[in-house]
């Protein structure tokens, strides 16, 4: 069964990101599957990355907890705004394995810290996820 992700977010009371601001309601777009989940979450936050207040995320539908699986935070420095291609002399940061919440609140705490370098990503995977791009081998 192919996996369906939403995109979830909205505006929040604090840097946290973890309480919306008081009268908003957390908006939902989807389902999707993920790449199209990840090409919805880059347009959004291209049109909302003035607010430093605006962040969403992208949560897969019935993995809540994860599954048993572990996630990571992964990403780094880019070459460019397609954030495909790690900068020369750097490698992609893999953090993790994590519980769902544990790597939940470590990548908000590195997109909160790199939020004014316009190459700097980071994503939330799952070890499925990192093995299909060859960055985790076990």
């Amino acid at each position: 069964m192919a996996r369906t992700y939403y995109v979830v977010g909205g505006e929040y009371a604090d840097t946290t990101f973890s309480t919306l601001a008081p009268g908003q309601s957390e908006e939902t777009f989807g389902p999707f599957e993920e790449r199209e989940a990840h090409e919805c979450w880059r347009a959004l936050t291209g049109k909302t990355v003035d607010n430093a207040m605006v962040r969403y995320f992208i949560r897969e539908s019935g993995n809540e907890s994860g599954g048993g699986e572990g996630w990571y935070v992964v990403g780094g420095e880019y070459t460019g705004t397609d954030f495909i291609t790690i900068a020369a002399g750097r490698h992609p940061e893999v953090l993790g394995p994590f519980d769902r919440q544990t790597a939940l609140e470590t990548w908000r705490g590195l997109t909160g810290r790199t939020v004014d370098s316009a190459l700097t990503r980071f994503d939330l995977c799952t070890e499925v996820d990192l093995k299909r791009r060859g960055l985790l081998s076990i």
